[in-house]
């Protein structure tokens, strides 16, 4: 059988451990399959995970004020809170001072449910991050901050 070696184009290869984007996409598929089962248990997505422990931290923030901490877009933002709200863990409320914005609570069966997601959060990332030092594990946000900085460049 005959083998065939394909040219790279320009005289240049690819190389999947070479390719920042790459790994980053392999990085990011680990850590939300990682993040899933961490919270899989208490039957909701990482994504709400996430929405519940920053209501978790700072409970009657507007809606729009939620989608720009979560970086999620309005329509996906919505989504999420009929969800949330459906599932009688968060209200909507008309804010007092302002009848044209959204307040986001949490109800009581919510507020549990926020404070074992946070756990299950921190348990993750402290897991997930285990193998580096504590120096590694800061220079990692750094260099991801950075990049996240940067993003609006192109």
């Amino acid at each position: 059988m005959k083998v065939v070696r394909r040219r790279a184009i320009g005289g240049r290869r690819v190389k999947p451990e070479d390719c920042i984007f790459f790994q980053l996409a392999k990085a990011h598929q680990l850590g939300s399959r990682f993040l899933a089962q961490k919270v899989a248990a208490l039957n909701i997505t990482p994504v709400q995970a996430l929405v519940l422990g920053f209501l978790a931290d700072e409970d009657g923030i507007t809606s729009s004020e939620l989608g720009k901490r979560t970086e999620l877009d309005s329509a996906t933002m919505t989504g999420l809170l009929d969800r949330l709200e459906a599932a009688r863990l968060l209200e909507r409320r008309v804010h007092p001072a302002d009848r044209r914005s959204i307040q986001i609570h949490l109800t009581d069966p919510g507020r549990t449910l926020a404070a074992e997601a946070v756990r299950s959060i921190v348990e993750a990332n402290r897991e997930f991050l285990d193998i580096l030092t504590e120096r590694e594990r800061k220079e990692l946000r750094g260099l991801i901050r950075k990049l996240r900085d940067q993003s609006g460049r192109a």
